[in-house]
């Protein structure tokens, strides 16, 4: 009697079990929830697996993907760029040229340079040059040669 309650139990566990394998996720349709960004319980209230995360973020299920952010290294130098120093008359006096590491290169020639009031300072020769980093003062880019007593304009290229 004792097999015969084991057979018996056996086959009522088997039987319970085998229900709940029924009601599994296949695997093409788990595809779709996680393309979707749905779940079981939003589609029923209206989330559509056949649309993309965003799509669906944007009708108010879920939330869309933040974009990766952007690495520091990559964050753009307001002074960044090709600057040309003028004399009063137009001539060129030198070209500029600050990469977004703020490295500076002076006629080709690489200069130090350091901030100072929210300026890029640097120097070569006699000739001083201050790059303003607030990009919406205008005029404030200069350029003075303390030896011949003369100074100008810097403008972006």
């Amino acid at each position: 009697m004792n097999a015969r309650i084991h057979a018996t139990l056996g086959v009522v566990i088997v039987g319970l079990l085998l229900p709940l394998a029924a009601h599994s996720v296949d695997s093409a349709y788990r595809k779709k929830l996680e393309r979707s960004g749905c779940t079981q319980a939003s589609e029923l209230q209206g989330c559509d697996i056949n649309k993309t995360k965003e799509e669906n973020a944007r009708a108010g299920f879920g939330t869309a993907p933040k974009p990766a952010p952007k690495p520091v290294a990559a964050a753009k130098s307001p002074y960044a760029g090709q600057w040309v120093a003028k004399a009063a008359d137009g001539r060129t006096v030198s070209t500029i040229r600050v990469d977004p590491q703020e490295r500076v290169w002076v006629s080709g020639k690489s200069v130090a340079a350091k901030r100072s009031d929210g300026a890029l300072v640097f120097k070569s020769g006699f000739i001083t040059y201050t790059i303003q980093g607030d990009r919406r003062l205008k005029g404030q880019d200069r350029w003075h040669n303390s030896d011949a007593g003369t100074s100008g304009a810097i403008v972006v290229e």
